[in-house]
This record gives C-alpha cells, sequence and structure tokens, in this order.
C-alpha cells in the first residue's frame, strides 16, 4: 500500500499504537528464557531489583518484584552471567520493553553453590571463621543443649549416644525446624537466647543428612551469624561428613555426624574411671613420698644436738648475753669518763672568764645605786651620789664627796 494513499484520519495515537505494540507482544512471549550478563543492577528501597541483560550485540532492560527477588539464595551483581525467566512487558509510558524476571538462575554453577560460595566469601572476610575465635568447653558439661527439630533422626542418635557414654548428661533439648522458609530465622532465634537456660554449657546445632535444599537453613546468614555471637560454645552437627555448610564454618567446633557431636560433648565413663584412679594413684604415691620423706626429717632432728641437748644453746646464749652485758658497761664508763673531762676543761674555762675570779685578784666593780649603772669614768660621778663597790668578799655602800680626774 502506498503511503501516500493513508488517510490522516485513520493515523493511530502514540497510545493506540503502544497499545497494540503491548499486545502483540505480551501474547507472543507470555514467558521466555534469556540468557545474558547483568549490568546496572540496582536495587531500590521497595525490594524490587532493576538490572540490564546484555551480550555481544544488544541489552535487554529487566526487572524483578520483590517477592521474587526475596526467594533468590545468591546475590545479584554486575558481570554475573544468568538465565532469566519470565514474560515480555511493554511499559507504555516510556515505550520501552522489558522482562519481567520471574526466575533467574547463575550460568556454570547452580543458584544454591553460588549463594554459598558468595556468602562464604563475605563471612570469611569478616572474620567469622578465624580459627583463633573457637572456644572450648568443660570436659563434663553441667548441662547441654540441643538445638534440632525433636522429631528427627538425629536427635535420638545424640540422646542415645550422650546417655550411653554418660549416664549423669543433663540435656535439654530446645526444639526448632531444621528445614523450610521457617527453619532459619527459627534457629537463629534459639541461639541468641540458649545462654537464659540455666547452666549450659554447650550448645550442639544440627540435624540428620538431606539434599543441599535440606540443609539449605544451615547455610543461612541470619544462622551464621546467630552462631558467630552465642555466649556459648557451640558444635554444628549437620548432616554427614560430606556435607559441609556454613554453620560448619562459623561453629567453634565442626562434627561430622550429630553422633559425634555427642561423642564430642561428653566423656566415656570408663575413660573418667580409669583417669580417676590413675590420679589417685598418683595422688597416694605422691602423699607415701612426702611421708616418707617427712619421717626421714624427723629422724635427722632427732640426732640433732639443739633437740638432745636443748639446755645447751640456751646456756650458750645466756653467756653471749653476759658478754655483751660487760662490753656494754665497760663502754658506757668510758664514755663518762671522756666527758667529765672535757666537763672539767669547760668548768675551768669558764671560772677564768668569770667576773667573780677577777674580783679575786683585788678588782672591784662599783656601780652608782639611783640607776644601777657600772661606773666606767669618773666623768659620770657626781658630789653626792650613793654608790655600791663590790668586792671579792662582800661590797660597800658609800657617797661620793669629791671627784677627781686625772688631766690626761
Amino acid at each position: 500500500m502506498d503511503i501516500d494513499t493513508v488517510l490522516p484520519s485513520k493515523a493511530l495515537t502514540v497510545s493506540q499504537l503502544t497499545s497494540r505494540l503491548k499486545g502483540v507482544m505480551e501474547s507472543t512471549f507470555p514467558l521466555v528464557w534469556v540468557s545474558g550478563e547483568i549490568s546496572n543492577c540496582k536495587q531500590a528501597s521497595s525490594g524490587h531489583v532493576y538490572f540490564t541483560l546484555k551480550d555481544e550485540g544488544a541489552q535487554l532492560s529487566a526487572i524483578m518484584w520483590r517477592g521474587a527477588a526475596s526467594r533468590l539464595r545468591f546475590q545479584l551483581r554486575d558481570g554475573l552471567k544468568v538465565l532469566a525467566a519470565g514474560p515480555i512487558q511493554l511499559y507504555e509510558t516510556r515505550g520501552q520493553y522489558q522482562l519481567i524476571a520471574e526466575q533467574l538462575e547463575p550460568q556454570g554453577v547452580g543458584a544454591l553453590e553460588l549463594a554459598f560460595r558468595q556468602l562464604q566469601r563475605k563471612l570469611d572476610a569478616e572474620g567469622l571463621f578465624d580459627p583463633e575465635r573457637k572456644r572450648q568447653w568443660p570436659l563434663i558439661p553441667r548441662r547441654i543443649a540441643l538445638i534440632t527439630s525433636p522429631t528427627g533422626a538425629a536427635v535420638k542418635d545424640m540422646l542415645q549416644v550422650i546417655t550411653r557414654r554418660w549416664p549423669r548428661a543433663n540435656v535439654v533439648i530446645v526444639p526448632v525446624p531444621v528445614q523450610g522458609a521457617d527453619a532459619a530465622p527459627q534457629i537463629a532465634e534459639a541461639l541468641r537466647r540458649v545462654h537464659l537456660i540455666p547452666d549450659v554449657e554447650i550448645v550442639i546445632c544440627g540435624r540428620g543428612g538431606g539434599s543441599l535444599e535440606d540443609l539449605w537453613a544451615f547455610n543461612e546468614e541470619v544462622v551464621a551469624r546467630a552462631i558467630y555471637d552465642c555466649q556459648i560454645p557451640v558444635i554444628s552437627a549437620v548432616g554427614h561428613e560430606i556435607d559441609v555448610t556454613i554453620a560448619d564454618l562459623v561453629a567453634d567446633k565442626r562434627a561430622l555426624t550429630p553422633s559425634e557431636a555427642a561423642e564430642l560433648v561428653v566423656p566415656l565413663e570408663s575413660d573418667v574411671k580409669e583417669l580417676l584412679e590413675r590420679v589417685r594413684h598418683r595422688l597416694t604415691t605422691a602423699l607415701q613420698y612426702q611421708a616418707q620423706r617427712a619421717r626421714f626429717q624427723v629422724e635427722k632432728l632427732q640426732d640433732h644436738r639443739s633437740l638432745s641437748r636443748p639446755y645447751d644453746r640456751i646456756r650458750e646464749l645466756q653467756s653471749e648475753v653476759d658478754d655483751l652485758d660487760e662490753r656494754l658497761r665497760r663502754s658506757m664508763r668510758g664514755r663518762i669518763d671522756v666527758a667529765r673531762q672535757e666537763l672539767s676543761k669547760i668548768a675551768a674555762s669558764l671560772t677564768a672568764l668569770s667576773p667573780l675570779a677577777v674580783l679575786e685578784r683585788g678588782y672591784s666593780l662599783t656601780k652608782r645605786l639611783a640607776d644601777g649603772n657600772l661606773i666606767r669614768d669618773l666623768s659620770t660621778l657626781s658630789p653626792g651620789d650613793r654608790i655600791s663597790t663590790l668586792f671579792s668578799g662582800g661590797s660597800v655602800v658609800s657617797e661620793v664627796i669629791q671627784v677627781e680626774c686625772d688631766e690626761d
């Protein structure tokens, strides 16, 4: 048909054309599998994930709604090659078509395997697998907590092994589902609260064997972090020897099976009895040796002079005290004699300097009675002054009649 023959009155609006294309496209591709590499991957706060699938020649916008995204076991990231399945939808407002990804599978490796590797790398980088943080538990725990299904074969095996090895064991079962969507949150909650049970000193967390999907609760991040944060040492006992879970890597100890975990937490009663017997024998031998050594020392002391003739040493000490007393007395007498001689010398010196000694040599001292001042100069006296003259044998009071001074 020639384009010139199309009447303008029959022209479609953009909305009409887009609506027709939407109907054709969505009816033609109700479900399609697309292989490509993820780029521009973004997760909105609503939980929806927006990304682009691309190959060497083209690219396709895609969206995964929150419900489907929450069911993913692995994390989407740029550069990951995937198989995406879902309907093609035309977004009319922009005139852009996009894939509504309802399923995503990584290429080259299964979704669960990829999720395991991603979480393992993440937790390892954070140090949750560090061997230095692994804790020990008592040889004979006061109480053992089993976080597992109360109806599974694993709990029966563990109880049988524990009670056979240590009949007096105190065990408490913390019932949780061990598979299914609700398993991981409940296991994590039990691990976070198990320390509230009185006297619990060790925890066994696990289940019997199964497929990777059956064991997946023990590969969830919430369980791994709950084991890491648990205030009590945790033994992980998940599946069989060939099954390795994230819980095994975080736990303080990994048991190959639940039965082995039971063997790890309690000793054999016969082994403990044997150990106690060996300790008893060592203690008995040590006490006998100590008693024999003490007896020998007592016998040596019996022959010692201080015990056979105890007063001899006392007399020796008394003699030493007498000698010290005599030496002390001699020393004190000598010191007193020296002090007496020094005192005599000082007394003689003081006597020589005494004014009384001067008087004994014929000198006298005169003072005015009115003021008591010594007369050192005749010019200070006047006729009529009463004076007192001190001699060696006494004093004389007189009155000045006349003062005669040398002209010199």
